[in-house]
């Protein structure tokens, strides 16, 4: 497949601007709407386990506040850049607007491959860079998680750093902890069950039953996982998934059960027994009822959309459709569930992690996820109610009512000075 090379984050302000088209939303506000607040480029420089001091590029985006503090993963990734963390910050923007999360978007990465890094690497790499970006962050500014290759334990270390300078403990500082040290139950799954739970509401509006739904994968993960742990359990049947190393696919369906604990205990899909083996590429073009990009941005593109087969997508990773696959799908009558409100369960359990650490007062894992699945309930109605009423595409009106509530807050809040 043709690598494209079109800026991500000029597809995230051709989108801004497409929703802002059909909102008429005023000049000057679409103006402020474009750009991100503050960016911040760092470079790091760390010990290696052999003496050597290697320098690590870093990015901390802050795109926009008007709602609330910021809030944004932190990845590690060799393709990190500040195009990219660009537009993941501003799609956090309208990922929170669309739930009606009082945050606003942010997005923080470090260029590095933590496959080839030691634990005690990343350790420091971690502090390093938290301690570098320190003046940017805090429960009241900005507030990471973890993202691509980011997790718990990082997390931790960028507590604890934070907590040192500070002099005190601050769990409210991050999000995606471990329970230990002020986590919220229900955090590593809220992703995953918030894909699961769009699924099941876009599969009900079009009158498709769940039983024996036809799941594809892309991207085994803890997002992909998890959504296809949960849809199984639903009644669908998962016939594909796929990570970095191939995919797997039985018309049939998959044994899920199996192949989760294949993955956990080798950590990829490679060496599952199963009826056909396939590319990530192959996946996409399968015949399903729902296809589930849950990879990394720009999977689907101009290329081969025309290719895709599924009933709808459901965008489980940030960006993983560009304009032009849009246009081609939306032409082809395939529908899009928009990654800021199908992907927004983890920002939405961020939220009530923070709420609980704030106010040391933690809830059960049911009340996490019931109160998850209203919020994701609710956002969808929003959005489908958006489109219906403008004739637009289920994406369209997500932005359009993401937008629509950071431009409130513009005119709410007025320009300083």
């Amino acid at each position: 497949m043709k690598k494209t090379t079109t800026s991500l984050f000029k597809v995230a302000q051709t989108q801004l601007e497409i929703a802002a088209k059909a909102l008429k939303l005023d000049a000057n506000i679409l103006e402020m709407l474009k750009y991100p607040k503050r960016t911040l480029k760092v470079n790091i420089p760390v010990e290696m386990d052999d003496g050597r001091i290697q320098m690590f590029e870093g990015y901390r985006v802050q795109y926009n506040d008007m709602r609330g503090p910021c809030k944004g993963g932190v990845r590690y990734h060799p393709d990190v850049s500040e195009d990219e963390v660009t537009a993941l910050a501003a799609w956090m923007t309208w990922k929170c607007a669309v739930l009606a999360i009082p945050y606003g978007g942010a997005k923080g990465g470090i260029v590095c491959d933590p496959t080839q890094m030691s634990q005690n690497e990343l350790q420091r790499l971690t502090r390093r860079y938290t301690a570098t970006i320190m003046p940017l962050l805090g429960p009241n500014l900005d507030i990471p998680a973890p993202d691509v290759y980011t997790g718990t334990k990082e997390m931790a270390w960028i507590m604890d750093t934070y907590s040192v300078f500070k002099g005190y403990s601050e769990p409210g500082s991050v999000t995606g902890k471990s329970l230990s040290i002020g986590g919220s139950m229900g955090r590593r799954e809220a992703t995953g069950r918030g894909v699961s739970l769009a699924v099941r509401e876009m599969a009900g509006k079009l009158k498709l039953s769940l039983k024996g739904l036809r799941i594809a994968v892309q991207g085994f993960g803890n997002v992909g996982s998890v959504t296809a742990d949960l849809l199984s359990r639903m009644g669908c049947s998962v016939v594909a998934a796929s990570d970095v190393t191939g995919g797997v696919y039985d018309p049939s369906g998959l044994d899920v059960p199996a192949l989760l604990a294949h993955a956990g205990k080798h950590r990829v899909i490679k060496g599952f027994a199963a009826k056909e083996m396939i590319t990530n590429q192959e996946l996409l073009t399968l015949p399903v009822d729902v296809l589930i990009p849950a990879a990394l941005e720009r999977q689907i593109t101009g290329e081969n959309a025309h290719l895709v087969k599924a009933k709808f997508v459901a965008e489980a990773a940030n960006g993983p459709t560009t304009l032009e696959a849009d246009e081609a799908l939306e032409k082809r009558k395939i529908p899009v569930l928009p990654d800021i409100l199908t992907n927004a369960g983890g920002v939405v359990v961020s939220y009530f992690e923070w709420v609980q650490a704030r106010n040391a007062y933690f809830w059960s894992e049911k009340e996490v996820n019931d109160k998850l699945e209203g919020m994701m309930v609710k956002a969808f109605n929003d959005v489908w109610a958006m489109a219906e009423k403008h004739k637009v595409s289920l994406r369209v009106a997500a932005y359009m009512l993401a937008v629509s509530r950071v431009a409130e807050a513009f005119r709410e809040r007025e320009l300083f000075p």
